[in-house]
């Protein structure tokens, strides 16, 4: 039971790291790198991620899951899969990635379970980790939906894709040919969900969200301005009835929806530069600083990396609360990808 992204967390499922495979080469995987890793990820494209790099990375998110508890949330766990299996369909084949994102894949929407489509054909298995913990939530009354099942053929790819130029006009790697979308593409905010259309979800799946919700809400869309669109949470992230930050970067602060006109609109300051070989070999852009996690109206999880976002955050009335998760970037998010809401302490309201 959640509808938003800010009522008190009680319950979430949080991601691992064992099995992690980095993805098989394709273009829906390549062109949401940042470029300057692209020709690092398809040498490496199905091999097991380096020990080195998983170890690293389990000790920011063991930090990450002893302050959750330490707030009194309830974690929950996926099972432990290994992605580097090779599996096929009559169309293609593939090798896996990860369960570190929980968010990419799923979403609750008051008390519904909702599985994407999601168009990486290296994730097209990944909800088999989910189903124990979701068999459980159905038999203790929660609905259970998943989206129609994607084909992933060819024909979904724009194969002659090329990375649109910085002001130019935004393309996509994938068309319309059947409905496919990824749940981290989505931000709740009670009756109003807000969307980006980006590279992994299309109009198509936008469409089969918003009559399979149907009237009781309303799905935005805030057009991205970034050149390889993926995931709203990066670039629009409501942080408390009202209130939401925002990357200025990618978001067209002037021209967004009605529903957020009564709103304050925080403009997230510019991501502090960090270091570190993790960082340089992130699978995200640096303004996963905004990829925070509210765990109250007031308490904010923030990457200890960005003392400038924190002070900004304390100026504006948050509670932030301030750890290491840089070594989670090549895994593929920070906070609010790492994890999934299950169940936020309050009721379906209209913040518009």
């Amino acid at each position: 039971m959640s509808y938003n992204e800010w009522d008190p967390l009680e319950e979430v499922i949080v991601g691992r790291l064992e099995g992690a495979t980095i993805p098989s080469n394709h273009i829906t995987v390549t062109y949401n790198l940042p470029p300057s890793v692209m020709g690092l990820y398809r040498l490496a494209a199905g091999f097991k991620y380096p020990g080195w790099m998983k170890k690293l990375a389990q000790k920011e998110l063991d930090g990450f899951i002893a302050l959750l508890e330490g707030e009194g949330v309830k974690v929950r766990r996926p099972e432990i899969m290994d992605f580097s299996k090779k599996y096929r369909t009559p169309s293609w084949s593939s090798r896996g990635f990860t369960i570190a994102c929980p968010r990419d894949g799923y979403m609750v929407v008051g008390d519904e379970i909702i599985e994407s489509p999601m168009c990486w054909r290296s994730r097209h298995f990944e909800q088999d980790a989910y189903r124990p913990l979701f068999k459980e939530y159905f038999q203790a009354g929660a609905r259970w939906t998943s989206a129609p099942r994607p084909q992933l053929t060819d024909d979904l790819y724009r194969y002659n894709y090329k990375l649109p130029k910085k002001g130019g006009p935004i393309e996509y790697t994938i068309n319309e040919f059947e409905p496919v979308f990824d749940a981290a593409d989505f931000v709740r905010c009670g009756r109003d969900l807000f969307v980006t259309v980006s590279n992994v979800t299309n109009r198509f799946g936008i469409s089969w969200l918003q009559r399979h919700l149907g009237d009781t809400y309303r799905i935005h869309e805030i057009p991205s301005l970034c050149t390889q669109p993926m995931h709203i949470d990066s670039t629009f992230m409501p942080l408390a009835p009202g209130k939401v930050l925002v990357n200025p970067d990618y978001c067209d602060i002037e021209n967004l929806p009605p529903a957020l006109k009564r709103w304050d609109v925080l403009v997230a300051p510019r991501p502090d530069p960090v270091s570190g070989i993790m960082a340089k070999i992130s699978m995200c852009s640096p303004w996963t600083s905004i990829n925070v996690l509210s765990l109250t109206e007031r308490k904010v999880v923030v990457d200890a990396s960005q003392p400038t976002l924190i002070r900004a955050l304390k100026d504006w009335g948050f509670e932030p609360l301030p750890i290491p998760f840089l070594a989670y970037g090549p895994f593929g998010g920070a906070f609010h990808c790492a994890t999934l809401d299950i169940r936020r302490r309050g009721t379906l309201a209209d913040y518009s």
